[in-house]
């Protein structure tokens, strides 16, 4: 049974992926099963660190042209773990706004919340600073698209939307 389910190859591409990981984290020294307490504390260590600086305001993106493509080129490395650019985190609402009763208001309001945000955002993103009941979600693409036709917003990508810079 061991030889008819390839248990052994199995077992062997796990070790190489283990392998590969620790390498990609520059923990090459860690040797598992033996080490799995040390790769705990460090794995832990690292979220912890990451928590801080997420908390800051910055997140390190592996693959920022897919990840943030606005965020521009990759900084200098010294661990593949921590190739990235760090990018200010769309800042979340503290307390959401009721959705405006009329569109004028509705077309300022999105327009004053992109203005506020260093970074694009996307339309569930905008839709988490407001309350309201009904579909009013639905007119939001609508609204981005005045806003861009008024050159107040640019879509920077599919659903994604950032305020257009001085006027």
């Amino acid at each position: 049974m061991h030889d008819h389910g390839l248990v052994a190859v199995l077992k062997s591409l796990h070790d190489e992926l283990d392998a590969a990981v620790l390498a990609a984290y520059g923990w090459s020294d860690l040797n598992l099963p033996a080490d799995t307490d040390s790769l705990l504390e460090r794995l832990v260590e690292l979220n912890a660190k990451r928590a801080q600086e997420e908390a800051a305001g910055c997140v390190r993106w592996l693959r920022p042209t897919l990840q943030a493509p606005t965020a521009g080129e990759q900084a200098g490395i010294e661990l593949p773990i921590d190739a990235g650019t760090a990018v200010p985190l769309p800042t979340l609402p503290t307390a959401k706004r009721p959705w405006p009763a009329n569109l004028p208001e509705q077309i300022k309001a999105i327009a004053e919340l992109l203005s506020s945000q260093g970074t694009p955002l996307a339309v569930e993103n905008i839709a988490l600073h407001f309350s309201a009941r009904g579909r009013w979600r639905e007119r939001l693409p609508t609204i981005l698209q005045t806003l861009e036709a008024l050159g107040r917003a640019r879509q920077v990508e599919p659903s994604r939307w950032i305020d257009a810079g001085p006027r």
